[in-house]
């Protein structure tokens, strides 16, 4: 197949259908099984998707990591639970292949996002099947039967389709053609899927540490986590930006008052707030922040070269979210996703609506969102936040203002670091694991791979690059218009099928 037809297919939104000039062993084995058994596939992946995963919910996760687990150790893998006190489980399993030099283990998390019923137009346990995406006019169809042709164009709405147990489903399935078309693997393949991605992964760290022993001999991590490109072509990505935030709340008097009776005179917390606000970050997008950029660790010439590559999503990203401009004067998405930013993630201050009332709040708060990308320090950020609140005249306070510290400062703002975050992970594209899994896929899908040295997103990477030391790179399965963490979550089937298709080379990639 040509690079014009698989331009074609990729023009026709269709991604799974990309392969190179000669198809690989898997990816006729993949590509039969999902023509066979496509049905059987989309059923599974509604029972699963049927079984709640909030991650608070402890009964409801140990359900699914029983359930996930069972699945694999029916197709050979030896499989437990890694367990640790107050925590959920971690679905662990291996499948040992004679003769094999490379060790890859697959992390996928199993736990959604918390969901509100009332904003989604189906349960969000209740996956429904669609003729396509819901905004675009799709309509709720039956899920086929043996022999009924599926359209890689519908998609399946419920919580987690996207994000993320459509991995699980994909490499399930792959295993299955594989399995069934005598097809080895390669690689010995480990399985790590985390039941608490989606809280923080507040666990992660000790499970790692007191199973270091099943990880020792893992060449790479393979992350299956977050979406395709938006060009709908498929990458790679060697990195993610860490994340760090506080809260921060301004006083004015010591309760709230009558504006009419006191408007004019006492100060206003919202808008002293709006005025600290403003002073962070100009029109443009800049940080305004003494030294926010200066730790920023640059790409490496080879990186730089594949970031030049990578297509340039801007126009169709602002009629598809209804956007005139952009922050950065003019730079991409893609270079504006390697530098930290500071995001206003929220306000509050009074009421607004039927609930305003005619008083002068006595405090505003705003909740601050920094990513940090490699070479930025957390802490080091947040102190060169509140050292700009303090240049902006305030007095900083860690805990609520007494009446002394009151009546001494002029403007008091009290600063709540929360949880510290943690530091930006990027693999070097050229470390010779990541390499062999560049050239398996290029070979897979040709010069349409891109390769993004690091998401915009957050994932505790570092604790198997800077912790682990080991290489780790995210593969990429769903639709960039899932919906992730919000309501109607959906998975494009085009995107399953390719999952299935990548999962299958990533397997038998040369030894």
């Amino acid at each position: 197949m040509g690079k014009r037809i698989i331009l074609a297919l990729l023009a026709g939104l269709i991604l799974s259908s990309v392969v190179s000039a000669e198809e690989t062993k898997s990816v006729r084995a993949t590509r039969k099984w999902v023509q066979q058994n496509g049905h059987v596939i989309l059923q599974d992946f509604t029972r699963l998707l049927s079984m709640p995963n909030v991650a608070a919910n402890r009964k409801d996760i140990r359900k699914n990591a029983e359930y996930i687990s069972n699945l694999f150790q029916k197709r050979g893998f030896d499989m437990q639970l890694l367990e640790l006190e107050e925590a959920n489980p971690i679905v662990y399993g291996e499948y040992k292949v004679p003769g094999a030099i490379r060790t890859l283990c697959f992390y996928v998390h199993y736990d959604g996002q918390p969901v509100d019923p009332t904003k989604w137009t189906h349960g969000p346990f209740n996956p429904v099947l669609y003729s396509g995406a819901m905004d675009k006019g799709g309509k709720e169809i039956a899920l086929p039967g043996k022999g009924d042709k599926i359209d890689p164009e519908w998609r399946i709405y419920g919580r987690s389709a996207g994000d993320d147990k459509a991995p699980i489903i994909t490499i399930l399935n792959a295993v299955d053609a594989l399995q069934s078309s005598k097809i080895g693997f390669t690689s010995n393949i480990k399985l790590f899927f985390e039941g608490e991605e989606e809280a923080g992964s507040t666990n992660l760290k000790a499970h790692l540490l007191k199973h270091k022993d099943l990880l020792d001999d893992i060449d790479i991590w393979l992350f299956c986590d977050g979406p395709v490109h938006q060009s709908r072509r498929p990458q790679l990505v060697f990195g993610v930006r860490g994340v760090t935030g506080m809260e921060v709340t301004v006083y004015g008097a010591t309760r709230a008052l009558h504006s009419g009776h006191y408007g004019n005179w006492a100060p206003v917390p919202g808008q002293m707030l709006a005025r600290l606000i403003a002073s962070m970050k100009n029109e443009d997008g800049k940080v305004l922040i003494d030294n926010f950029y200066d730790t920023v660790e640059p790409l490496s010439e080879f990186e730089r070269l594949e970031l030049a590559k990578i297509p340039n999503v801007d126009i169709q990203l602002k009629n598809e979210l209804g956007l005139a401009f952009t922050e950065g004067e003019g730079r991409t998405i893609n270079e504006r996703l390697l530098l930290p930013s500071l995001t206003i993630k929220g306000l509050a201050s009074g009421n607004v609506g039927k609930k305003a009332r005619n008083v002068i709040p006595n405090t505003a708060t705003t909740a601050i969102g920094v990513r940090l990308v490699k070479g930025n320090d957390p802490e080091d950020m947040l102190d060169r936040v509140e050292s700009h609140i303090r240049k902006q005249g305030y007095h900083i306070v860690y805990t609520e203002p007494d009446m002394e510290t009151r009546l001494k400062y002029r403007k008091i703002a009290k600063v709540d670091r929360r949880r510290s975050g943690y530091i930006a992970s990027r693999t070097s594209m050229q470390e010779p694991n990541a390499k062999a899994i560049i050239n398996a896929v290029q070979n897979f899908v040709e010069d349409e791979l891109i390769l993004m040295p690091a998401l915009g997103g957050s994932l505790p990477l570092y604790l198997f690059t800077d912790m682990l030391k080991k290489p780790a790179i995210i593969v990429p399965v769903a639709n960039h218009d899932n919906n992730q963490h919000a309501a109607n979550e959906n998975l494009r089937i085009a995107n399953l099928w390719y999952g299935i298709d990548l999962m299958g080379v990533i397997m038998t990639m040369p030894r």
